[in-house]
């Protein structure tokens, strides 16, 4: 179950197709004052930053969001054990990895005392990505 006040963020978001700077501040400061409570709510935020355009603070409290939730709020706080694991690889791997889906997984393993290897090989991937890229270009 989701929040109606992060729902009515969602849909602010989609509707003017842009994340503001005063959103990420009212998302922060008041929506999830207490933080991502479900993976529902950690995967709606991703679909929402694949489809919108945003201002750069949004990356950053989209990062620390989710590595609070996987990390400290999952049990055993630190630790990201491999359904966690999988299940995050799986949403940040959806359209591809992008920069802010790089940023979480890098800050996760930058937090955590354990990251399940599912995790670790969602980022070579995207490195693997990146380097095709630059090849390509």
């Amino acid at each position: 179950m989701m929040k109606d006040s992060l729902r009515q963020f969602i849909d602010n978001a989609a509707d003017c197709n842009f994340i503001s700077a005063d959103a990420v501040k009212a998302l922060i400061g008041e929506v999830l004052q207490d933080g991502i409570a479900s993976r529902l709510e950690v995967e709606t935020l991703l679909a929402v930053d694949r489809i919108v355009e945003a201002d750069e603070s949004w990356g950053t409290a989209l990062t620390r969001l989710v590595v609070d939730f996987v990390v400290w709020k999952r049990q055993p706080h630190g630790v990201v054990r491999n359904d966690d694991a999988l299940w995050l690889a799986t949403v940040l791997e959806v359209s591809g990895p992008s920069r802010n889906a790089m940023a979480i997984a890098y800050a996760i393993l930058d937090e955590a005392g354990y990251v399940d290897v599912a995790l670790l090989d969602f980022i070579m991937r995207g490195r693997q990505r990146a380097r095709m890229s630059l090849a390509a270009a």
